[in-house]
């Protein structure tokens, strides 16, 4: 098996103690950076389409993102030598007065698994505070909201309604997602798009922009 190959299978598997070996090998195989990164994506599209058929559960899932994570930390210095491009940057948070994050968190790293840089504002975040971020990172091009309970659905409404009026939906793609959100919902409130768990969300994430 090629080192490239390996790289692939770890990623999947979620060895996270043997990606970073594997990732040096295939760069003394004479793999680009960029290559191994691509081969690192096309595996986490894989154990996204397997968590989407419950093939899998959310602990494989993230697994298999924290591997991906320790292989990109190796390539991390070759890829800004390489002025790699990302997909674009995500401004992700939960709305104000919710304090989950490990929704947010599993989204996070399946969007940073698709190819983006992810700024995360954290938990119980006001909508001032994400209208500043997209305002100060002109390379945004997603901005993802997180509400995982009922009693702050009307968060996320003022927050979607404070970027349209900050006229930032011409800007940037709102995505939205949680527990109690729906698609319906989604479009009602005047977000473009709704993502019903992680692996949805990266390819969202993708396909909005394109």
């Amino acid at each position: 098996m090629s080192k490239l190959a390996e790289v692939k299978e770890l990623t999947e598997k979620g060895k996270q103690k043997l990606i970073a070996e594997a990732v040096k090998g295939a760069l003394a195989e004479g793999n680009e950076a960029t290559l191994i990164l691509d081969t690192m994506i096309a595996a986490m599209a894989i154990v996204g389409d397997k968590f989407k058929r419950s093939e899998i559960f959310v602990p494989e899932m993230l697994m298999a993102a924290h591997t991906m994570k320790k292989g990109v930390e190796v390539l991390q210095p070759l890829l800004a030598s390489q002025a790699s491009v990302s997909l674009g940057t995500c401004i992700i948070g939960t709305v104000a007065g919710d304090l989950h994050d490990i929704g947010k968190n599993l989204v996070t790293l399946m969007i940073e698994s698709a190819g983006f840089k992810v700024i995360d504002l954290g938990v119980d975040v006001s909508t001032d505070k994400f209208i500043e971020a997209i305002n100060s990172t002109p390379e945004c091009k997603i901005v993802a909201l997180s509400c995982l309970l009922t009693t702050t659905m009307p968060a996320l409404l003022d927050t979607v309604k404070g970027l349209i009026d900050a006229g930032l939906k011409e800007k940037v793609k709102i995505i939205v997602g949680g527990a109690p959100i729906t698609k319906a919902y989604a479009d009602e409130i005047g977000a473009h798009g709704y993502a019903e768990d992680a692996a949805s969300a990266a390819d969202l994430a993708k396909s909005i922009i394109a």
